[in-house]
């Protein structure tokens, strides 16, 4: 507006309310005496309206706040409480006919600077206004009014006079009219969130507000109730608004969880940041194995103390190394937290996790920042004389040595630095140094005892006396140059070292020795790789290298180098020899690699196939090596892993091998079964394995069979019925062999022989041909070899898979008898005799086919055959596995062994038996490729897991594959992941073993007897288990009492008391977790308890209700004050298994619905939140069946997979809507699910697309809301929860259901709520009265405002117009209806009681400003 605009528009102004409120001379003479007559007021009324009426409606739009601000001003610049109160008076008229708009003229009152606090009859008169005309402000003005009245209350101070106070209160009612409920000006959510922005936590409320702010804010608890998990502090991983350094603690006490530590405290190894919570707990950790240390005897028996000092270790040095601690404060916080507690039989192995840093890191850091080790040496070594030299023939020397050895670092870095700070040797350590000198001095260093760890240790950062020790290291695992022994095979030989560096040498290295022996590994071997080198690799040196990958601390030149860098180097050197020796220490030496390091392998190895190769045996181990890595994969690391290869997934699917990609299909099945992520859907469209999927069918276009394919989840079975790929009839494959065949016998011509049958792109036959031939001739001639020779490795893989369909065609057809024998005996000649095809080959292509009905019957009796038939295989089981033990780690004759067995059973690769049968015989000096670790039985075992998994999907074939376990069972000694693949597979075929109780015993029987003589009693299964589970009793099946369920559940339970550095003694017996198939006790527990359970005779539903009567019935067991913390535990387990086992909750909460204390309102007197406030009630010992189902149900659904709780929304549509009648009932659902509204909507919006129904809107929950936000309703969770981000969301947005409808897809918006309405309406005509309307409606604009928008306005409009009318006003911002005629809301208001002094809102008609039908965007 221009100047002159203003200036007119002012005077104007001025005459219209100067003529109003001007006064005669008399008047003024004679102040307070004169009086006009009502008549007289309203004529001024009306003729200062008339006059201000008509220069309203000629200014324009924007000039309207100023005018507006300009009589305020010029109202305010009276000083006569007469003149001022008719003006209001004035104001308020405008406004009730609609001349004026509220809002504005609220918004310009409270802003103006003259409203002060001192000036109190304008205070007062200014606020009664406000409170007669804010019922007409839309409830987002009434929102920015409170905001701004609240603050304008701020100004008060703390004392004034009381003659004031009465009147100042006027600005009090207004608040309280705002807050009334029944006035419902605008929703409480909007009013809380202003409250919480003004008064954080600890601030308490202006004097003037009295008790209506705390008051408002117990009326919302209800709702922060209805979200909150029952117990959550006792339910794991805590996720509360208060320092949770416990859980820190206790991850930071599990082995490998570096990670988990760097995601809990957002740290992150590219931005270095130093995290002071962190050293705190590391340094208490350290405080607490001092502790420890006092109270165990021995060190090195693989106690507690031991493995916990060396976790300690490893974790110190991760966290100090990427500075997210800082190793001198932390030093100095030991030294203060140390002072005076006498704690000193730990000191050495406290020295010893300091010497890890110092000696690795003191070169590139300063000298001041090493020396307050020094300080706390005079803390922890108090002796006066010299302290004696230990036993150097035992490991823990070098510990005793850690604190000599630590000066000797400092020591050398002052010299170097030509620093003041040298420190000459204390006297107590003497001793210890002369030994160490007089040490390096003798140039004959043993490896009987520690002394070359010792020289290293002290001397690694001194490059003239290490290298002594560390040559001599060297040397021992390299070999002298000169020695050779034999591998394997023929023509391989290896430079003559056997023995390895022992696991207790390596761990008396320190860090900075072991990354100097590693790189000294890897720099040779790229160098013999670059050389080309036709001397395969020491024994000892690889198995070696292989132990030294196990350490975590020395990742970036361990596991992370041999994957990316010599790997890579390797293969670009062509050197296949040491290719296939990496491979086989990945396949049988390598222990807790992460994922992404296994899918990286895995790419490689496709890449590897792809390259043109003529060495069978390299091409291979390529193959054996890709299908460990893929049937390894866990079921929680699928997902995550392949979604990185999303963009293209030809780089982790094989090219050409059926086999691998079959196998890839059956993990993936797997993976999507045990994580429950298709539950609730019917097809892979949209999702990540789609494009896999679809890929794999590109490369190796097959089809499944129908037993197999019925144990997939529902949309990859629709997938590949879907996608049928004809097959060719076994009529056809026959057909096609005869006529081969008939060419065969009448081509002359030996080179046209070889060139036909050998040519690229002809049938892939020849195999079916040589067996026809030993069955009809019994002999091969030399022009087979010659063709096997010339057809190659990677094409005879096609053979081998016509040839497994072909022999299930022939022993289909067979007559039986003798007929069925000769077929049977040559069948094993291939294998065994001719060494045509290798077993493990054949099998795994058996059972990878696809045959239905008999013929698949006929094809696991092949399978069956050839494993048990003969004894050639038998015989090589027993004896591998009676001469061998799975600890590879603790063994330092392994090549004897090995070699002793391959040279009883040698290995033949490249037909070279067929070579010996042929007329005349052929001479083969085949080049093998070095072989350290594998045979046919351990290359078999991933095929055997295989081969067990068809077996379980036929029933006829269950009492062949009880006869496999009898007679192979016991290579499971040495499978890497026994108690893993048991778990997978009692998961995956529950539906299958559920009355297969015998097989399924017979099959845990099997694995774990297996085991037995190399585990600790105890390691797994219970003893009550084994003693009455594990025997068959057919006529008496055992059934568990409550007391075998509640030991079991309490095992895993004290293990949240007794973690790895936790009491003693543990459930479990100690082990070295390195070598572990888990990397942490919890995973162990958790993993044995549900193979246990599921292992049982018992049905799942049986299970499950047992495991819910644990904590739901009183058992003796149960330690009333850890209630929740077994709930916990068997949350844990519960949704580790099947659907069976936790589908029964629903029953349970069912029985709830349906009882008396939630049917009936007679039934009891009683508060409802407290009713459900399990945690309240349990410490008051006046809990109710209803709340322990509450909170068992919270505790499972908070541990449940996301499609686990898909199913959640349709049960309670289907199964609870019906039976909801009451408020109580409503309220109880609403307490069910309210606090899993964020999983629903953050990790599957999908799950309510599909489902229409009244959770399914409940599910919809806010963007930002915290599973706990409502737990306590502190103020920093109600600003963490998202309340404050309606409010916060930038004013251009204008609101949050802006935000939120351009998130939803367009397909879900039309159902969002509607059915959830439907239920209140429901319980809305089944009840009298409601009770708990507030809080019902408060959960409902939560949903509203944190999610759901106005998408479900024109479905919801029409079920709140049916709401008794209390409620329907309550709800009516829900969709900004304006079909609420002013009658309705009148009568509305007036149903509900109200104070005297409240007044109902200003009717919204349709004819002013203040009453336009609210929009979205308002």
């Amino acid at each position: 507006m221009s100047l002159n605009m203003a200036m007119s528009m002012e005077t104007q102004l001025q005459s219209i309310f100067e003529d109003v409120v001007k006064t005669e001379v008399i008047e003024e003479a004679f102040a307070g005496m004169f009086m006009d007559t009502p008549e007289d007021e309203r004529t001024k009324l009306v003729s200062c309206l008339g006059a201000f009426r008509q220069y309203w409606s000629t200014l324009p739009q924007d000039s309207h706040d100023q005018c507006v601000q300009w009589i305020v001003r010029f109202i305010h610049g009276q000083h006569s409480p007469k003149r001022i109160s008719f003006l209001y008076d004035c104001l308020a008229m405008a406004v009730e006919t609609n001349l004026l708009p509220p809002r504005m003229v609220c918004e310009a009152l409270i802003s103006s600077d003259s409203l002060e606090w001192e000036r109190t009859q304008l205070w007062a008169l200014t606020f009664r206004l406000i409170r007669k005309i804010i019922g007409g402000v839309d409830y987002k003005g009434v929102r920015d009014l409170l905001k701004a009245l609240l603050e304008k209350i701020q100004t008060i101070p703390n004392t004034v006079s009381s003659a004031v106070v009465q009147q100042l209160l006027a600005a009090r009612e207004v608040v309280e009219y705002i807050l009334d409920r029944n006035a419902c000006l605008l929703p409480a959510y909007f009013a809380i969130t202003e409250i919480r922005k003004l008064y954080p936590e600890g601030k308490l409320s202006h004097w003037l507000l009295g008790s209506l702010i705390s008051d408002f804010v117990d009326s919302f608890r209800p709702t922060a109730r209805i979200n909150s998990i029952c117990g959550r502090c006792s339910l794991l991983p805590v996720d509360l608004f208060e320092p949770q350094t416990g859980l820190l603690r206790y991850v930071l006490e599990q082995p490998y969880s570096r990670d988990m530590v760097c995601n809990m405290l957002g740290l992150n190894k590219q931005h270095k940041q130093r995290c002071p919570v962190l050293e705190d707990q590391l340094v208490d950790l350290v405080v607490y194995a001092m502790e420890r240390s006092e109270t165990e005897e021995q060190f090195d028996d693989g106690g507690t103390s031991q493995l916990l000092w060396q976790h300690l270790s490893s974790q110190l040095i991760f966290f100090v190394l990427f500075q997210f601690a800082s190793f001198p404060h932390m030093v100095l916080s030991l030294h203060q937290k140390l002072a005076g507690r006498g704690l000193i039989k730990g000191r050495d192995h406290l020295m010893w996790v300091l010497l890890q840093f110092i000696s690795g890191s003191i070169q590139k850091n300063a000298l001041a920042d090493f020396l307050p080790v020094m300080k706390l040496f005079d803390l922890l070594y108090p002796e006066k004389e010299c302290i004696p030299v230990p036993d150097i023939n035992k490991p823990q020397s070098t510990h005793a040595f850690a604190m000599t050895c630590i000066w000797i670092h400092l020591n050398r870095k002052a010299q170097n630095d030509n620093s003041k700070l040298q420190i000459p040797i204390p006297h107590s350590l003497k001793l210890h140094h002369e030994f160490l000198q007089q040490s390096l001095r003798n140039k004959s260093l043993p490896m009987t005892d520690y002394k070359i760890a010792l020289l290293c240790n002290a001397y690694s950062t001194n490059s003239e006396c290490f290298t002594l020790p560390m040559g001599v290291l060297v040397e021992t695992i390299y070999g002298n140059g000169s020695m050779r022994i034999t591998l394997p095979g023929t023509n391989c030989m290896a430079s003559g070292s056997v023995t390895p560096l022992p696991m207790n040498l390596l761990d008396s290295l320190t860090v900075h020795a072991k990354m100097s022996l590693i790189h000294s590994i890897a720099t040779r071997v790229i160098k013999l790789a670059h050389a080309k080198s036709s001397l395969a690799l020491a024994p000892a040196l690889v198995e070696t290298y292989s132990r030294l990958l196990v350490y975590m601390e020395i990742e970036s030149l361990g596991i992370k180098g041999f994957i990316s860098q010599l790997l890579p180097n390797v293969f670009k050197s062509h050197a296949w020899g040491i290719l296939h020796t990496l491979l086989e220490m990945f396949s049988y030496r390598m222990h807790h690699i992460q994922p992404h390091y296994r899918v990286q392998l895995l790419s490689h190895l496709h890449s590897l196939a792809a390259v043109p190769q003529t060495n069978q045996n390299q091409l291979h181990l390529v193959e054996s090596t890709a299908l460990r890595l893929i049937t390894a994969l866990g079921s929680s690391e699928v997902q995550p892993q392949f979604t990185r290869f999303l963009s293209d997934p030809k780089t982790v699917l094989s090219a050409e091998s059926e086999e691998l990609n079959r196998a890839l299909i059956l993990t993936l099945a797997r993976a999507t079964h045990v994580t429950d992520f298709f539950t609730g859907s019917d097809s892979i469209q949209g999702t990540w394995c789609k494009d896999i999927l679809q890929t794999i069918m590109s490369f190796t276009p097959h089809n499944w069979a129908s037993h197999t394919l019925s144990c997939f989840p529902a949309p990859l079975q629709a997938f590949f019925k879907q996608n049928n790929v004809p097959q060719e009839s076994r009529f056809n494959l026959k057909k096609n062999v005869e006529e081969e065949y008939r060419k065969w016998k009448s081509m002359t011509n030996e080179n046209d022989i070889i060139t036909h049958f050998s040519m690229q792109g002809s049938p892939p036959l020849f195999l079916c041909l040589l067996w026809k031939m030993l069955l009809e001739t019994d002999h091969i001639n030399q022009i087979g070899f010659r063709v096997l020779e010339r057809i190659g490795a990677r094409a005879l893989v096609a053979h081998v898979r016509t040839f497994a369909d072909f022999l299930v065609y022939e022993f289909s057809t067979s007559a039986g008898g003798q007929q069925l024998n000769k077929c049977i005996e040559i069948l094993n000649d291939m294998v065994w005799k001719y060494n045509i095809v290798t077993l493990d080959r054949l099998i795994l292509c058996l059972a990878m086919r696809s045959h239905e009905g008999n013929e698949a019957q006929v094809c696991y009796f092949i399978i069956q055959l050839l494993l048990l038939k003969p004894n050639d295989f038998r015989n090589r089981v027993s004896d591998f596995v009676k001469e061998n033990a799975p600890e590879h780690w603790l063994q330092s004759d392994w090549h004897t062994k090995h070699m002793t067995y391959h040279k009883k059973y040698p290995e033949k690769l490249y037909f070279e038996g067929l070579a010996e049968q042929v007329n005349p015989p052929l001479q083969l000096q085949s080049q093998y490729l070095p072989i350290y670790f594998g045979n046919v039985c351990l290359r078999f075992l991933p095929v055997f897991d295989i081969v067990i998994h068809r077996f379980l999907e036929l029933l006829p074939v269950s009492k062949s594959l009880e006869t496999l376990l009898d007679h192979l069972g016991g290579l499971y000694k040495f499978h890497d992941r026994p108690v893993t693949y048991l778990y997978n597979t009692l998961h995956y075929y529950e539906m299958h073993l559920r009355d297969r109780t015998n097989l399924k015993r017979k099959l845990v029987h099997a694995i774990m007897s297996s085991l037995k003589d190399n585990r600790t009693p105890g390691w797994c299964l219970s003893e009550t288990y084994l003693k009455c589970g594990m025997n068959p009793r057919e006529d008496n099946v055992w059934t568990p009492d409550d007391t075998y369920y509640c030991k079991l559940i309490g095992r895993l339970f004290s293990l949240t008391l007794t973690p790895m550095a936790g009491k003693s003694p543990g459930p479990f017996p100690n082990c070295d977790w390195r070598f572990n198939e888990f990397p942490n006790p919890a995973a162990h527990a958790l993993h044995v308890t549900c193979v246990e359970l599921m292992a049982l005779a018992v049905p799942g539903k049986d299970v499950g209700n047992a495991l819910l009567s644990v904590v739901l019935k009183s058992q003796p067991l149960v330690p009333r004050e850890n209630i929740t913390a077994w709930m916990n535990a068997i949350g844990l387990v519960i949704t580790a298994l099947p659907e069976p086992y936790w589908v029964v909750l629903h029953d349970r909460i069912v029985s709830v619905i349906n009882s008396p204390a939630l049917t009936s309102e007679t039934e009891w007197v009683g508060y409802p939140f407290q009713l459900f406030d399990f945690t309240a009630c349990h410490q008051s010992y006046s809990e109710m069946y209803c709340s322990y189902v509450l909170a068992l149900a919270h505790a499972v659904w908070h541990h449940s997979s996301i499609g686990q709780l898909s199913l959640i929304p349709k049960f309670l549509s289907e199964v609870l809507k019906p039976i909801v009648k009451t408020e109580f009932q409503l309220l109880y659902v609403y307490h069910l699910v309210g606090p899993f509204l964020q999983r629903f909507q953050q990790e599957r919006t999908r799950c309510m697309l599909e489902k229409l129904s009244l959770i399914l809107s409940l599910s919809l929950c806010p963007l930002c809301l915290s599973p706990n936000f409502f737990m306590s309703l502190s103020w920093d969770a109600l600003s963490s929860s998202g309340l404050l981000q309606l409010i916060e969301i930038k004013r251009g947005l204008s609101d949050s259901e802006t935000v939120l409808q351009g998130i939803l897809p367009a397909a879900q918006k039309p159902w969002i709520g509607v059915a959830f309405y439907e239920m209140l309406q429901t319980v809305d005509q089944h009840s009298k009265h409601l009770a708990y309307m507030d809080p019902i409606c408060d959960f409902l604009y939560h949903v509203k405002y944190m999610f759901t928008g106005d998408s479900v306005k024109d479905q919801v409009e029409k079920i709140i117009c049916t709401l008794r009318p209390a409620v329907k006003l309550r709800l009516r911002f829900i969709t900004h209806s304006s079909k609420m005629e002013p009658a309705a809301a009148a009568a509305a208001a007036a149903s509900a009681p109200q104070p005297a002094n409240v007044s109902s809102p200003a009717p919204q008609s349709s004819t002013s400003s203040t009453n336009v039908p609210l929009s979205v965007a308002q």
